[in-house]
């Protein structure tokens, strides 16, 4: 099948239905025209009828044709202009108003008879109202050809009907005079290549942007991240085409950074632990190997090391997963108050070595619909990040409240506390606001994107609220489980 440009097909489906709609309007213009022209001309001929009606009934009929009724003959398209007979009230010719005798005529070529009874003149519409005092008119094809019928009666002061004026006039054969037709024909042609000039440039301004974005998706494809169109499109959804594919650029921008970003973290984080195992395998090659009491810290830290790979391999593919939408989960009406108390009741060891206190306060009855293990494991992460930075002797404080259709949870430690100006990225992937505090205290810089993750695939939402010297609070939401 072969293809075309928008541009193209645009014009070809405009043609089309310019040529449609000019057929259309031409021929209801032609009709419209020709019906108003035919009726001119009727009214015309009617006036015609009862002008020469009224002269004949002031002056009188001439009485040497009077009672002498003749047969009735149509010499309209055999003769030019109009042609007037006179009738009796009996629908006889009384009054020929030609220069010419009856029997000098020559056979008319609309009716292609030469005479026409009276009686079967009156049957004729217009003369038969004619005949009952009132003037009419007609139109009749004779022949293949329109013609037009007037009658109007002839009446004295006292209504006495004397005679019937009646007229009769050819139509053009296009129903209208070929000047007029012409007039009409090149009105129609300029009104076309008007049309058609001005779809021609609708249609290019119609393609541009999407020849726009044809070609920046191009440049996209041929690896270039920075192509932008301009937003200068005659109408709105050109422009809304425009700046979706600059937001679209904008964000594959922002992807790209944060993929190279993230390889570099990912890349650095792996480096400290293989560098770490390595020197731990050289120094045992060149010989500590036979020293029993100096390889067992260097197997003991090649073990931490190697545990800590595995951790971070394992909450890469969790984030992964969950990014992807392929974390399983298995939501049910869970008592958070209690999910909470326990959270903390497993984390109270590792609190008291570190000389901190976790205290919990929860609304009783009020359930949750969540994953149990998931939002375990998002409590546990919010605990340990919390312990990491409270100060010895300070406590952590988790609360649990019902708001709505939702349930709220908040861990709030009293540590040094976060900048505003980093609020807004502490749940990225290896973002870190000290960047040596993570390493030191054993993280992995993915903690908190974990949690995000975990809490946005359970249909919640997560932020930190923090000043510096005040502590920081996490606080996150969970759909409330319906009774």
């Amino acid at each position: 099948m072969r293809l075309h440009t928008l541009r193209v097909r645009l014009g070809l489906s405009f043609l089309v239905v310019l040529v449609a709609g000019m057929l259309l309007a031409g021929g209801l213009s032609w009709a419209v025209v020709e019906a108003m022209y035919r009726t001119t001309q009727a009214e015309n001929l009617l006036a015609q009828a009862r002008s020469l009606a009224d002269s004949l009934a002031v002056a009188g009929l001439p009485q040497e044709v009077i009672g002498q009724p003749q047969g009735y003959v149509q010499t309209t398209n055999a003769l030019p202009g109009i042609h007037t007979r006179l009738l009796d009230e009996r629908g006889g010719v009384v009054l020929n108003l030609l220069t010419v005798q009856d029997e000098l005529l020559p056979v008319p070529e609309a009716e292609r008879m030469q005479w026409v009874s009276a009686a079967e003149l009156r049957l004729r519409p217009e003369v038969a109202s004619a005949l009952r005092g009132q003037a009419a008119t007609a139109v009749r094809r004779v022949n293949g050809r329109r013609v037009v019928y007037a009658a109007a009666p002839v009446q004295d002061e006292r209504g006495t009907l004397s005679g019937v004026v009646y007229l009769a006039m050819p139509l053009p054969a296009g129903g209208l005079p070929w000047r007029t037709a012409v007039q009409l024909v090149a009105v129609g042609l300029l009104a076309a290549l008007l049309a058609g000039a001005v779809g021609v440039v609708l249609a290019g301004r119609i393609a541009h942007p999407v020849e726009q974005v044809a070609a920046a998706a191009d440049a996209v494809q041929a690896g270039n991240l920075q192509y932008a169109i301009l937003t200068e499109a005659g109408f709105v959804e050109g422009q809304r085409l425009a700046r979706a594919f600059n937001a679209m650029m904008e964000r594959l921008q922002q992807a790209e950074q944060a993929k190279n970003a993230f390889i570099a973290d990912v890349s650095h984080e792996l480096r400290t632990p293989l560098t770490v195992i390595k020197g731990t395998v050289e120094t045992l090659e060149d010989g500590a190997l036979d020293d029993v009491e100096g390889r067992g810290p260097l197997l003991r830290g090649m073990q931490a090391e190697t545990e800590r790979l595995i951790r971070m391999v394992n909450e890469l593919l969790m984030l992964t997963r969950a990014g992807a939408g392929n974390l399983h989960l298995e939501c049910e009406r869970l008592d958070a108050g209690q999910v909470a108390h326990r959270r903390a009741e497993g984390m109270r060891k590792l609190a008291a070595s570190r000389s901190v206190s976790i205290d919990v306060t929860a609304e009783a009855g009020l359930w949750v619909w969540a994953d149990a293990d998931r939002l375990a494991q998002v409590l546990d992460n919010l605990l340990d990040n919390a312990l990491r930075y409270a100060p010895e002797g300070s406590a952590v404080q988790v609360r649990v409240w019902g708001a709505a259709d939702r349930v709220l949870f908040a861990v709030q430690d009293a540590g040094p506390g976060i900048a505003a100006q980093h609020l807004p990225f502490v749940f990225e992937r290896f973002y870190r606001v000290d960047g040596s505090r993570t390493r030191q205290t054993g993280g992995t810089g993915l903690g908190l994107a974990i949690v995000r993750s975990l809490v946005l695939a359970q249909g919640g939402q997560i932020e930190a609220l923090s000043e510096p010297g005040h502590g920081t609070t996490m606080q996150f939401w969970l759909p409330k489980a319906m009774d």
